[in-house]
């Protein structure tokens, strides 16, 4: 019993010692983190949009969606929400992923549970495609 309270405190003591030594500093808390909110699509685990910010936005026949330029996620209504519906459900597949992008590149931010459901085809088509490849 008494050396488990040894090993404990010995741990306890290397554990501040290495926290004193370690922790951040406040010139370290004080440096500006680039505010990259809402600039990445969660698609991927490492974020690609750096790459496709400078594509040219690509019409899927949804024009209709230009007007909600500017909006956030939150503030769409039920009718708004089933339009960003109704144009994901009229894609071919292969054309789901583009699509985000193409939003992204025109300022239009998807409605959350659209986003979520952009997210699922999206990753479905690439999974499904990268599996037809494999058995080939």
């Amino acid at each position: 019993m008494t050396g488990a309270l040894v090993l404990l405190a010995i741990t306890a003591l290397t554990g501040l010692i290495l926290w004193a030594f370690h922790s951040p500093s406040a010139d370290d808390a004080a440096q500006p983190v680039a505010d990259e909110a809402g600039e990445c699509c969660g698609l991927h685990e490492v974020c690609v949009k750096k790459g496709r910010q400078m594509i040219a936005p690509e019409y899927f026949d949804d024009e209709e969606l230009d007007c909600f330029a500017g909006r956030t996620p939150d503030s769409y209504t039920d009718d708004e929400t089933e339009q960003f519906r109704d144009v994901l459900f009229t894609l071919l597949p292969e054309d789901v992923e583009p699509w985000g992008f193409s939003l992204q590149a025109r300022g239009i931010e998807m409605p959350a549970p659209i986003h979520d459901e952009w997210v699922m085809l999206a990753t479905e088509y690439r999974n499904n495609k990268s599996n037809s490849n494999a058995s080939q």
